[in-house]
């Protein structure tokens, strides 16, 4: 069986506190690259990521700053570079939700949601780019969301968002892969998380009943299953697959 190894590699992952995102960054740190581990507010979480990393063996730094704010973001980038030698890896993952039915949704949850999911992917993506360029190497994967390809009530700002993550996502794949920098995305579907639920911490049991219906696979998603697909698609094994949309839902929307 091959081992990915990314060895001598380094990583931005944003939103990387809880959730997917630490799964993410754990998962590519046991792979061997140096992760810097980005968080808006969540500094005690985000140290026990980095901790956690630390005592597998593994390199990690915390990272803060609000990626939605172009000096944040700027920031961001620049420390994890400074701290760690290097840029191979972005994983864009920072996110949030304010659901509300479109005609009660206020102007500032349609904007909030829209800057920090879709805006917090652009601009560490902006600034991310240069440095993938001038080494002629990079590999960027954007987490968006099954939302964002087939709608859902109560989330229009959300699926928005996401929708912009895939377009982003392809047109910035054309705009860098001459210079081997792949750019792909990954759309969750029903995900479950030790730490912060997921899509599933609301639900009640009614209604997860009746989602899983709807699934092929028969259960929700574990944060590990999208680790595992982000881990591929930076791999030296994914460096012909660019642009692309990798859904991760057990059949959902298939």
């Amino acid at each position: 069986m091959q081992t990915i190894d990314l060895s001598g590699q380094s990583a931005l992952v944003t939103g990387a506190s809880r959730g997917i995102g630490a799964v993410i960054a754990r998962q590519l740190a046991d792979a061997g690259a140096a992760v810097a581990i980005n968080y808006r507010s969540r500094g005690a979480e985000a140290d026990a990521v980095v901790d956690a990393i630390r005592r597998n063996g593994g390199h990690a730094i915390p990272v803060p700053g609000d990626v939605s704010d172009e000096a944040a973001a700027e920031a961001v980038v620049k420390t994890a570079v400074e701290q760690l030698g290097r840029l191979d890896i972005l994983v864009n993952n920072a996110g949030v939700n304010r659901d509300r039915l479109l005609m009660r949704m206020s102007a500032a949850d349609w904007d909030e949601v829209l800057s920090v999911n879709l805006r917090g992917t652009f601009l560490p993506t902006r600034f991310a780019v240069p440095l993938m360029v001038r080494q002629r190497y990079g590999r960027i994967v954007n987490v968006s969301s099954v939302v964002g390809l087939s709608g859902n009530p109560g989330q229009a700002n959300y699926a928005a968002s996401k929708a912009g993550q895939i377009g982003l996502t392809k047109a910035a794949a054309r705009e860098v892969a001459s210079r081997n920098i792949t750019v792909n995305a990954v759309t969750p579907g029903f995900i479950e998380s030790a730490d912060s639920g997921g899509m599933t911490a609301e639900l009640t049991d009614e209604q997860r009943r009746q989602i899983l219906t709807r699934i092929p696979a028969g259960r929700f998603g574990a944060a590990a299953d999208v680790a595992g697909a982000v881990l591929f698609l930076v791999s030296p094994a994914a460096g012909y697959i660019t642009g692309q949309t990798l859904t991760i839902d057990g059949g959902l929307i298939a």
